[in-house]
C-alpha cells in the first residue's frame, strides 16, 4: 500500500486535553493488527508526516522519539486520522520489523490479531517469496514457472474446491478452500498486484 499523500493539519486537533500529548493507537496498514499505543505532541506529528517514519514524544526520555531510531525497526507511514473528539490518533504504517522492544511482531502478541489478519500476514509473505525467490521454496517454484502456470493451479484448485463442497464433507471443503485462497494469492502477486487491491474492488463495489 502506498503512503497516504493527504496530511493532518496540526491545528484542527485538541491539545489541551493531554498537557499537549494525543494518544497514538499504531495499526498495521496491511493486516489491521493493533501494534502499540504512544504519544505525539505538535513536533512529534509534523515529524511524523515530514519524514514518513513514526515519530513519537517519549515521555521518559522527554523528547522526540523516531520508532526505529536504535532499531532500525520503524514505522512506515501510510495513514494518520484523528478520532471524532480530535484527541486521539490513528496511525496506518507499515512495520520493517518487530514493532516491540521485545522482538514481538507487536506490544500486544499474537493474541490481539483480529481474526482475518492473517491473510494480510500471508498476502505479505507470498510478496516477500515473490522479491526474494528464497531456494527451496514451494512459492518460489510456482513464481519461477510464470503467471500461466500458476492461473492453471488456481483453476485446479477452484475446480476442487467446487467438487469438495457438492461431494466432500467440510474439513475436505475448508482444506481445498484454502489451497485455492493461496494461490490466487500468488496468482495476484505475479501480475503485481494484491489482496489490497481485491478489497479495494470490493469496497468500491459495495459503495
Amino acid at each position: 500500500m502506498t503512503q497516504d499523500t493527504s496530511r493532518l493539519d496540526p491545528a484542527t486537533l485538541d491539545w489541551s486535553k493531554g498537557d499537549g500529548l494525543l494518544p497514538v493507537v499504531v495499526q498495521h496498514v496491511h493486516d489491521g493488527r493493533v501494534l502499540m499505543l504512544g504519544y505525539m505532541n505538535r513536533e512529534a506529528l509534523e515529524a511524523t508526516q515530514a519524514s514518513g517514519n513514526v515519530t513519537f514524544f517519549s515521555r521518559s526520555k522527554n523528547r522526540l522519539w523516531t520508532k526505529g531510531e536504535t532499531s532500525g525497526n520503524t514505522l512506515e507511514l501510510c495513514a494518520v486520522h484523528a478520532d471524532c473528539d480530535a484527541d486521539t490518533l490513528l496511525v496506518l504504517a507499515n512495520p520493517q520489523g518487530p514493532t516491540c522492544h521485545t522482538g514481538a511482531d507487536t506490544c500486544f502478541g499474537d493474541a490481539a490479531a483480529p481474526a482475518l489478519s492473517f491473510l494480510g500476514q500471508l498476502d505479505a509473505l507470498v510478496a516477500d517469496r515473490h522479491a526474494a525467490r528464497p531456494a527451496g521454496s514451494y512459492t518460489t517454484q510456482l513464481f519461477e514457472a510464470g503467471t500461466r502456470r500458476i492461473a492453471q493451479k488456481v483453476g485446479e484448485e477452484g475446480f476442487e474446491t467446487a467438487l469438495a463442497a457438492v461431494a466432500q464433507n467440510d474439513d475436505e471443503l475448508l482444506g481445498e478452500s484454502a489451497d485455492l485462497v493461496y494461490h490466487l494469492l500468488v496468482l495476484l502477486q505475479s501480475r503485481g498486484l494484491d489482496l489490497a487491491d481485491v478489497v479495494a474492488r470490493l469496497h468500491a463495489r459495495h459503495a
